[in-house]
């Protein structure tokens, strides 16, 4: 016998602000575009149904655009109030639509977003599995790699000791930063990862956008004897004949697709061969619905998939795709949930709690700057 349908009761909108233990830059930074990061903004939604089961989702943003993210949330969450839970793609169409006047991308969307996921994540609970399994995993397990100790506003001595920390506590790979202005200071830090790491341990290094075309084939050819399992944005995330041309002429896979905020822009980098290993974010990009759209894109076109942030959504999506993924390592979310994930053998293993495994924890509400409930 089918359950009747549930209808949403009631949603609460958070705005909460994690604080960096230590300012944060990459070539971002380096290059005069940003200032170091100092905090991250999200946006949390739990609903609520009629029958008594919560879910929640979360977005965020770096730097600016939080307090947009919740007003966008704000004036769109009644559309939701006394709709059936399990008509996720219905609903996220009706929350675009709603707000169509300001676009089908970026902060729109990711304010929509942290709904999405909070339907998913109660779809999986009132099935009672993780919300990998709802989807359809592949594998109980996914391949990690840190990237949090491999910032440019380490230095080098520091970056090594964060690796030989990752990876005793079982992650399986290691990424860098690069793209800062002198690009000698580039090639010597790989360069003192690589020999510290050893061969056998898989390297990434990401230049964060800030290379020109001559530029990245330079490095990106200087960059082929460490053996590095991808050259992550190496060019603006928009140009993908640059990216396609790049990873036509280096044996290095070429990854992108973290800063794209549609799966209209993803498929256009798909369709231009722009990418070896595409990094989509579901909280960039609207949530977990249209995360699984172009999920099914990027397999039918053979790419790897490696998440880009957000292990704690990222997981369950990397483990339902039907090529063997990656998943992105950042500590930095921990304090805001009272669940940890488990990391072994160089792999992090999915949850067996029922959704996404994951609820708020005390430092979150004390960190939460603005709150809203609607009920019906």
């Amino acid at each position: 016998m089918t359950k009747p349908l549930d209808r949403i009761a009631v949603i609460r909108l958070s705005s909460v602000r994690l604080p960096l233990s230590t300012p944060v830059s990459d070539a971002k930074v380096l290059t005069g575009r940003q200032r170091p990061m100092t905090e991250i903004a999200f946006l949390f939604a739990e609903i609520g149904t009629e029958g008594g089961l919560e879910g929640i989702g979360f977005a965020y943003s770096k730097r600016a655009g939080g307090p947009g993210q919740y007003a966008h949330a704000c004036e769109i969450a009644r559309e939701l109030i006394g709709e059936d839970v399990n008509d996720i793609p219905r609903l996220w169409e009706k929350l675009v639509w709603a707000g169509a006047s300001v676009g089908r991308s970026g902060l729109a969307v990711q304010a929509i977003a942290a709904f999405d996921t909070a339907l998913w994540d109660l779809k999986a609970k009132r099935a009672g599995l993780p919300l990998a399994k709802l989807l359809g995993a592949h594998r109980d397990s996914v391949r990690c790699y840190n990237t949090s100790g491999g910032f440019l506003h380490a230095p080098v001595g520091e970056v090594l000791e964060n690796a030989s920390a990752a990876l005793e506590r079982g992650i399986g790979g290691i990424k860098i930063k690069v793209g800062q202005p002198d690009t000698r200071a580039d090639l010597a830090r790989v360069r003192a990862v690589r020999e510290h790491l050893g061969d056998g341990v898989p390297l990434m290094v990401d230049a964060n956008q800030q290379w020109d075309r001559p530029t990245a084939a330079r490095m990106g050819r200087a960059l082929e004897e460490y053996g590095l399992t991808w050259i992550e944005e190496p060019l603006d995330a928009y140009d993908s004949a640059g990216h396609a041309a790049l990873a036509a002429a280096l044996d290095t896979p070429v990854a992108t697709g973290e800063m794209l905020t549609s799966v209209a822009e993803h498929a256009e980098l798909i369709r231009a061969g722009g990418a070896d290993i595409i990094q989509p974010d579901a909280p960039r990009i609207g949530g977990i619905t249209p995360f699984l759209r172009l999920a099914a894109l990027a397999e039918h076109h053979r790419l790897q998939l490696a998440p880009h942030f957000a292990m704690e959504i990222h997981l369950h999506l990397a483990a339902a795709y039907g090529l063997e993924p990656w998943v992105e390592h950042f500590e930095w979310l921990e304090p805001l949930f009272q669940e940890r994930l488990e990391i072994r053998d160089g792999r992090m293993l999915v949850p067996d709690r029922p959704g996404l495994g994951f609820t708020l924890s005390e430092q979150a509400a004390q960190w939460t700057v603005e709150r809203r409930e609607l009920t019906g």
